[in-house]
């Protein structure tokens, strides 16, 4: 089996760590140790043996995510490690060669990169501008599912755009899945970083056939934990752990206890709320930044999630100008290429204001120099 290189994540994992600004990043900027637990449960946690964890994460833990999830139970949760390897494991268990999967673009590309390397025909329906809001192209999915797509893939918030669908496009996606008796995989991780609105509506609980796979990277803002989950049918959840014994066996002992600390009320409470606020404050600061700049760029602002979306008329492709913005001033940003969209740009916008302020000015600087 071959599978194609990752483009996203392998540019950021050569360079996030050397530029002085990483604009790159789609989750907030991360919680210290010492934001998330209190002393006194730190000396709890300093006795933990380093052994091998419960290998579908402990009981407790899987008990704290059902609780996000309505008629969940612990025989609905499975902990991986990160929510890649959820999206991972679902998909390998549910693709074999020759099947077809409909996935929404744009999206974060891993399932479109592993369906391919399973033998899957892979078949896109598009996010479109409309009224100043992404929407599904319906069209292009009624085309894209038929009676022999296993699988229907979203990302609910959407990374790049930061859409959401509502209620009501959940539904359809649902009832369309039905006739085909397709299973729906939805990558919910940025379900919680709402810049504005309600807590974006969950697939769980609108099908039979659904696997919701989210995790502490985005909206918690606890990428380093590498603790992911996956919401589906208990008979599935039992084979899928079975996937997950082939992978990484178990979660880390110390990442399950902190997530559940991160998990359980209030904390949890405060984490969403430390997210929310970073999100809407720093998009106005984007925002200030993109009318400065307002005839080069156009952007439907996201509802959700640490990113936006921007479309640019730089006399220049994106993938160079993110190359130029690298090497002369330092910045890392995503190339809309990496997403199979030219001529735009994700800017992440999570870090501390005064940095991503300072990292604007440096675009600012190469955007001045070659227009």
């Amino acid at each position: 089996m071959h599978v194609q290189p990752f483009e996203m994540e392998r540019y950021q994992s050569l360079w996030e760590h050397i530029v002085e600004y990483n604009l790159s990043e789609s989750g907030v900027h991360p919680l210290k140790l010492n934001e998330l637990v209190s002393a006194e449960q730190l000396n709890e946690i300093v006795q933990t043996s380093l052994g091998y964890n419960q290998t579908n994460g402990s009981e407790e833990l899987r008990s704290l995510i059902a609780q996000l999830y309505s008629g969940a139970n612990i025989k609905n949760i499975l902990v991986t490690n990160g929510s890649s390897e959820a999206n991972f494991i679902s998909t390998w268990r549910l693709i074999e060669p020759g099947d077809e999967v409909a996935i929404m673009l744009p999206n974060y590309m891993q399932i479109w990169g592993i369906a391919q390397a399973f033998g899957a025909e892979v078949k896109p329906f598009h996010l479109i501008p409309k009224n100043n809001r992404w929407q599904i192209n319906w069209d292009e999915f009624e085309n894209a599912v038929s009676l022999r797509t296993k699988l229907i893939a979203v990302c609910n918030p959407n990374n790049p755009t930061g859409a959401q669908l509502n209620s009501g496009e959940i539904n359809r996606i649902c009832e369309t899945a039905a006739k085909a008796g397709a299973w729906i995989l939805s990558d919910e991780v940025y379900r919680g970083a709402e810049r504005v609105g309600e807590t974006t509506p969950t697939f769980w609980g609108n099908y039979d056939r659904v696997i919701v796979t989210c995790g502490l990277s985005k909206a918690y803002g606890l990428p380093g934990l590498r603790i992911g989950w996956l919401v589906a049918p208990p008979e599935l959840v039992s084979e899928l752990w079975g996937y997950h014994d082939y992978t990484t066996i178990c979660p880390n002992p110390l990442s399950d206890k902190l997530a559940c600390i991160a998990l359980q009320h209030p904390q949890r409470e405060k984490i969403i709320k430390r997210t929310r606020n970073i999100v809407k404050i720093n998009f106005e600061i984007v925002l200030e930044w993109l009318k400065y700049h307002n005839e080069m760029f156009n952007c439907i602002p996201p509802v959700a999630g640490a990113i936006t979306l921007i479309e640019h008329n730089l006399n220049i492709r994106s993938k160079d100008f993110i190359i130029r913005l690298r090497d002369e001033k330092s910045v890392l940003v995503v190339s809309g290429e990496q997403f199979l969209m030219e001529n735009f740009l994700r800017i992440g916008f999570g870090s501390p204001p005064e940095y991503l302020k300072a990292a604007l000015n440096r675009v600012s600087e190469l955007i001045a120099e070659i227009t």
